[in-house]
């Protein structure tokens, strides 16, 4: 199985283009910190093709590396699908970027994200005037395999609010974490952008990986309101912060077996600045943190 981080920042990404905090002036710098793009992964099995979970706003760059192997054609997709952890706009508007595909886009996801892609904010009805989309609905708490591809999936709840453009409403959608087995090597990698909890089912998920890349938002609880940016906190927003007791950092720290990788990082995270204290906190608790690019084996 091979990863690669195509964009390891939250929505916004970083440097934000509103925001003139101080990790996001080290980014405009480029002296303590390098931008980042807006949280998504490409994978791909043992044998297979490459597929998508999440599809940022950031997308159209994020494609150029990846390479179109063995198709056919002028126009040839470099990705065979997407599988969705959630109905956020930062994961699903890169979606869009893809009708000129000459075949329909085969999306995974949700019963719940597909209700939200269709009523509440309307990609998957505007895909279907352009390419069309192939919908796969994953099932939480039962593994389907990727057609085409030795990879199969599963996919476990997570917790969090809805998004905000379903207010309002009674949308039951949270967020999931998505585990990726390869039938040809036995390799386990999980995904989870979106972390509201860590509860024992959750640990249990992650102990029994290979590879982690883990929801890193936020440092503190309180870090917006600590900018004075916002009042909501981390765990307002569906994110369990990084450090103190209860921590993500903490938890992570106690696992022996997975590589722990911290993904969707905020721009005011400051986790970001390479030579920060909280950098080396990540690091000595063998944590590592992701940049866009970095590429993942096993």
């Amino acid at each position: 199985m091979r990863a690669r981080i195509l964009g390891s920042a939250a929505g916004g990404g970083f440097p934000q283009w509103n925001c003139h905090c101080p990790t996001c002036e080290a980014a405009r710098t480029g002296t303590a910190a390098r931008p980042r793009t807006q949280s998504s992964l490409a994978i791909r099995g043992a044998d297979g093709p490459w597929f998508l979970a999440n599809a940022s706003p950031d997308l159209r760059q994020q494609l150029e590396g990846l390479a179109a192997g063995g198709a056919d054609g002028v126009r040839a997709t470099p990705v065979a699908g997407v599988l969705l952890t959630d109905a956020e706009i930062d994961h699903t508007a890169g979606l869009l970027l893809l009708r000129e595909s000459s075949t329909a886009i085969r999306v995974y996801g949700s019963d719940q994200v597909r209700r939200a892609l269709t009523d509440g904010y309307s990609v998957l009805p505007t895909l279907a005037s352009y390419c069309g989309v192939d919908w796969r609905t994953l099932e939480p708490e039962s593994s389907l395999a990727i057609d085409g591809s030795s990879l199969e999936v599963e996919s476990f709840a997570t917790g969090g609010d809805a998004p905000r453009y379903l207010a309002g409403t009674d949308s039951d959608v949270e967020a999931t974490g998505l585990v990726f087995r390869d039938r040809s090597t036995g390799g386990v990698l999980t995904y989870v952008p979106g972390l509201a909890r860590l509860d024992d089912h959750v640990l249990r998920r992650f102990a029994a990986s290979d590879v982690v890349l883990v929801d890193g938002t936020f440092w503190r609880d309180d870090e917006l309101a600590r900018l004075g940016i916002s009042g909501r906190t981390a765990s307002q927003m569906g994110h369990v912060p990084l450090s103190g007791p209860g921590g993500t950092l903490e938890a992570l720290a106690r696992l022996e077996r997975p590589r722990a990788i911290l993904v969707h990082i905020n721009n005011t995270n400051p986790v970001l600045l390479e030579r920060s204290p909280e950098r080396d906190a990540v690091l000595r608790a063998g944590v590592e943190v992701a940049y866009d690019g970095l590429e993942v084996e096993l």
